[in-house]
């Protein structure tokens, strides 16, 4: 597939805000499956070449084997290879040689970006991560260990299942909790996955046999 037509959102809350981000969306001519594991190997080719066009592809890539949880994992250091952390689903750094990434098929993926470029995070929310609160647990995780306060955070959630397709929105969930944890700047494009299978995977809307978007935030240069 040439790198030209690699579908790959961004967001306009996000620019200049010294971060790189990028959302790859549904990948023409990729085989799917219902198991995860074989997706991500059929993508894995196009997500390294996504990380290429947005400038990340010399940086360690950093993701989690996500478990609908509320655990964080922080990225303090470097690692020698590309790493993921086991049964965790939030990835918190102020490492600039890092790419973090989360995967997604109606889920949420949460972006958190210091507006004063410190650290960065990202999330992965959907009905039983946002039940347990798992945005603000990195939230709080981003306080702790970086000094960021949540006045300090833009908040970008990406394309995620909504009504009518979905019992409940958490998506509003999510940006109601940042609310009331103290975030003020909050940035949903209000988008459904199951709405539109030609430009995103849905989980349920496919019954299981689909791919994953990926997510990826960094910390500028």
């Amino acid at each position: 597939m040439e790198s030209s037509v690699i579908p790959i959102e961004t967001f306009p809350a996000l620019e200049g805000v010294g971060c790189r981000h990028g959302f790859v969306e549904r990948v023409p001519g990729i085989e799917l499956s219902h198991d995860k594991a074989i997706v991500l190997e059929n993508l894995d080719k196009v997500h390294r070449q996504a990380r290429q066009i947005l400038g990340l592809g010399n940086r360690k890539f950093i993701t989690v084997r996500q478990v609908h949880g509320d655990k964080i994992a922080r990225v303090d250091s470097v690692p020698a290879t590309d790493h993921c952390f086991e049964g965790c689903d939030g990835l918190i750094t102020n490492q600039r040689d890092v790419c973090l990434g989360i995967y997604v098929a109606d889920c949420c993926a949460v972006y958190l970006v210091d507006r004063n470029a410190r650290a960065i995070g990202l999330v992965h929310s959907g009905k039983k991560g946002t039940a347990l609160g798992v945005v603000n647990c990195a939230v709080d995780v981003m306080r702790k260990e970086f000094d960021v306060e949540p006045p300090d955070l833009i908040v970008q959630l990406s394309p995620c299942i909504r009504p009518p397709h979905y019992e409940i929105d958490f998506a509003a969930e999510i940006a109601r909790q940042c609310r009331e944890h103290g975030v003020e700047q909050i940035h949903d494009n209000k988008v459904c996955t199951a709405c539109d299978l030609e430009h995103y995977y849905s989980y349920r809307a496919e019954k299981g046999r689909t791919g994953r978007m990926l997510a990826m935030l960094a910390l500028s240069d």
